[in-house]
């Protein structure tokens, strides 16, 4: 009885150990995402009303795109950008986990004026972006627009959702 006790315990730890060995990664094939245009957004200088930039914008207006974004995607075209609509003017932060490209971050009040930047927010980094200010609007684009557009505190938004 004592010898098929010790046998017993010896292949089971065979076994457990068999189990626990490396196996290869396996990887889940999804679909990538692509880009929809919902709306068209401009930039404008506050004091001269020249537009910056203008862009096609996907927005997001609910639980499930917000907490999303710009997740799981690889890139995104310089004329293309991610809203972010919000019900009222709140403190906002953001992060960049699962995100796969840097990115300027625009927020904005809800009288439509650039409240604060964040340029070049690293990709998948899982930091905290504040709004450093009560925002309505969150605006998304390619690192380096920001200052390529020469974009200042006050500058103004316009959209349209399609």
């Amino acid at each position: 009885m004592r010898n098929f006790k010790l046998i017993f315990c010896f292949a089971f730890g065979v076994v457990i150990l068999n189990a626990c060995k490396d196996s290869p990664e396996r990887s889940i094939e999804t679909e990538p995402i692509s880009f929809t245009k919902e709306g068209e957004l401009s930039l404008s200088k506050a004091k001269t009303d020249s537009v910056l930039a203008k862009l096609n914008i996907e927005i997001a207006d609910n639980d499930y795109e917000t907490e999303t974004g710009l997740m799981y995607r690889n890139s995104m075209e310089d004329n293309q950008g991610m809203l972010f609509i919000f019900p009222n003017e709140a403190m906002h932060s953001f992060y960049m986990k699962n995100t796969e490209f840097p990115l300027d971050l625009i927020f904005i009040k809800s009288d439509m004026s650039v409240a604060s930047l964040q340029e070049n927010a690293e990709a998948f980094n899982e930091n905290s972006l504040s709004s450093k200010v009560p925002v309505q609007y969150v605006l998304e684009v390619n690192a380096g627009l920001v200052e390529k557009w020469t974009l200042q505190i006050g500058d103004k938004i316009d959209f349209t959702k399609e």
